[in-house]
């Protein structure tokens, strides 16, 4: 028996619960702190036993949290609680903030919260050294003829040497670099809207200039008027259909059988059943 079980109450689930209910039981050890980062979940056949549920669903679960980054399989050693950094479990928040316009919304007013303090306090202490580098990156988002995704990388450095400039080892802390990545599902929505890139170039172009002017007051309003501009122009631009794919609307059915086609379907549909579900809970 392995040790973890004889100090965590993994509890018990009914015959028939779904793939998504054992993988929210095992969140729920780890958010209680009864399972801990780097730490080995008892082998399989022995917690399916303390679930009372098949291998099978229990496998399925497995594979859900590992696709939203809570833990992972070693190939011969069992499956562990991930480091649980918070740049990991956000990567699937980014595909939540793509399929909503009012967590859109939400995001931006996160955004300007955060920003806007970064940008005043980087306008006080950033060095020239450090202006040189956002000149170099200023013009790499210019050229335009490189195409989106090369903008786009452009975009996210010139914040995040924003954030650098700050000076405050709170702000580039993996948390915190984690919110500000939530971002990119904007900007990977803005590629749709003719001119945006063009538009933020030239608010980039204010935003450095008041902090070469070392400027809290117009640094701010430079960065409120360009995240103004760009939600804006995102929110008057409707968005993309989505239409759903037969993997999303089918549903998850416990079997003791491990087919390719049930492990294909299960485990994608389960995760991404957890990050909507994630995404409506009220904090």
């Amino acid at each position: 028996m392995n040790e973890l079980s004889a100090t965590v109450s993994f509890g018990t689930l009914e015959k028939d619960v779904l793939s998504e209910k054992i993988a929210a039981r095992l969140l729920s050890l780890i958010k209680e702190r009864q399972l801990h980062s780097g730490e080995k979940l008892p082998p399989e056949r022995d917690l399916a036993g303390m679930l009372q549920v098949s291998r099978s669903s229990l496998r399925e679960a497995l594979r859900a949290l590992a696709i939203i980054g809570a833990v992972e399989t070693r190939q011969g050693n069992g499956t562990y609680v991930t480091s649980l950094e918070p740049e990991l479990l956000v990567d699937h928040l980014e595909y939540v903030v793509s399929l909503n316009d009012s967590t859109f919304a939400h995001l931006f007013e996160a955004r300007k919260a955060l920003e806007l303090g970064i940008v005043t306090m980087a306008a006080q202490k950033i060095t020239d050294a450090e202006l040189a580098v956002m000149e170099v990156c200023l013009k790499r988002s210019e050229k335009t003829d490189e195409g989106y995704q090369a903008f786009l990388q452009a975009d996210l450095d010139f914040h995040e040497l924003i954030a650098q400039a700050a000076h405050n080892p709170i702000f580039e802390s993996p948390y915190m670099a984690s919110i500000r990545r939530l971002g990119r599902a904007s900007r990977d929505r803005n590629s749709q809207i003719p001119g945006l890139p063009e538009q933020s170039f030239k608010d980039h172009r204010v935003i450095l200039a008041s902090l070469k002017a070392r400027d809290p007051d117009a640094a701010y309003a430079a960065m409120l008027r360009h995240l103004t501009n760009v939600e804006a122009k995102l929110m008057a631009t409707p968005s993309p259909t989505l239409m759903p794919t037969k993997a999303d609307s089918a549903p998850i059915v416990q079997t003791d059988s491990d087919s390719p086609h049930t492990r294909s379907l299960a485990a994608p549909t389960a995760a991404l059943r957890l990050i909507k579900s994630k995404a409506r809970r009220p904090a």
